[in-house]
């Protein structure tokens, strides 16, 4: 019988392994851009895409674009200065009218003006960002930074109070019309969901 050194059979035993490589992580990727149209029927408040989502970020980034059905009037003219809802999110694990930040739009004196738009302990804040031209994307960005939220577009921002700090946590909002009317006739909204990296 034929004694072989353990030292021996280690090595025959790794020589006959598959050969070992170092396995280098992959850079974490930016999240896939996601691009939906929404559709507020004529007659309604919400849009077609609606579902929940929960939502866990510090900062949500997304462009838009409006076309010519944003031009709208309003059956009553004191509801024309009503913000209509655009994106976002509700925040500090809350129901959205008690703490919520997102874009708001209307149409405005000949104008589509967009909005931040928040509520703060149940107290309804909304603030103008700036407007847009129709057909153009418009790239948006709600941060969630400590005790406050800044909106930003196309490089302006603007500040509003937030109720908590950290991360933050709730559910997706989606685009709504109104105040007080629905929509006149059909809105199409497209909104593209962007890599959450900084302006």
């Amino acid at each position: 019988m034929c004694c072989i050194p353990a030292a021996l059979l280690s090595c025959c035993a790794l020589s006959s392994c598959e050969q070992i490589t170092d396995v280098v992580p992959k850079q974490e990727q930016p999240q896939v851009d996601r691009e939906a149209i929404y559709t507020i029927k004529e007659g309604f408040h919400y849009a077609d895409i609606n579902s929940y989502k929960r939502r866990t970020t510090d900062r949500l980034r997304f462009s838009v674009v409006f076309d010519s059905t944003a031009i709208y009037t309003t059956a009553d003219p004191d509801n024309q200065g009503d913000i209509n809802k655009l994106y976002g999110l509700s925040d500090c694990g809350s129901a959205h009218h008690t703490n919520s930040a997102r874009f708001g739009w209307r149409w405005y004196n000949g104008k589509l003006e967009l909005h931040a738009y928040t509520y703060f302990n149940n107290e309804r804040n909304a603030a103008y960002v700036g407007s847009v031209t129709l057909g153009e994307p418009a790239i948006c960005e709600i941060r969630m930074e400590n005790k406050k939220y800044v909106f930003y577009l196309n490089g302006k921002s603007v500040s509003l109070p937030r109720a908590c700090t950290g991360t933050g946590e709730g559910y997706q909002l989606y685009p709504y019309f109104g105040g007080d009317e629905t929509a006149p006739h059909d809105v199409t909204i497209t909104i593209r969901e962007l890599p959450e990296v900084m302006i």
